[in-house]
């Protein structure tokens, strides 16, 4: 399955929920990745520009996209940003199928 990452920010009434009754918010994200048939490989608080990253796997980015537009639609997050990720050894294949176009694009004016 692909492997996606997931960069969130907590909005105002988010933090406010999170004083009001601290939790670990681990489950209900599993549960979330769980009911669109994927899996959460890992769920971190971080500092900086976001404060949630979260990875799984999912199906597909169709999956990965609804579960965020969910969380989102709760008003508890914000600037919510998905990104698809590959490991080094399955990218290699990528790069050879660019390297196989290199020189077939035709630039704007060109």
């Amino acid at each position: 399955m692909p492997i996606f990452i997931t960069y969130a920010s907590y909005s105002q009434s988010g933090v406010q929920g999170m004083l009001k009754k601290p939790a670990n918010r681990t489950g209900p994200v599993k549960a979330l990745m769980e009911k669109v048939g994927g899996k959460l490989l890992a769920f971190y608080m971080t500092t900086g520009s976001n404060d949630v990253v979260v990875i799984s796997e999912v199906p597909d980015g169709t999956d990965a996209v609804a579960v965020g537009m969910a969380v989102a639609a709760s008003g508890a997050v914000e600037k919510i940003e998905t990104v698809r990720a590959w490991t080094a050894d399955d990218f290699v294949a990528i790069t050879q199928k660019a390297a196989g176009l290199t020189g077939d694009y035709t630039p704007p004016g060109g």
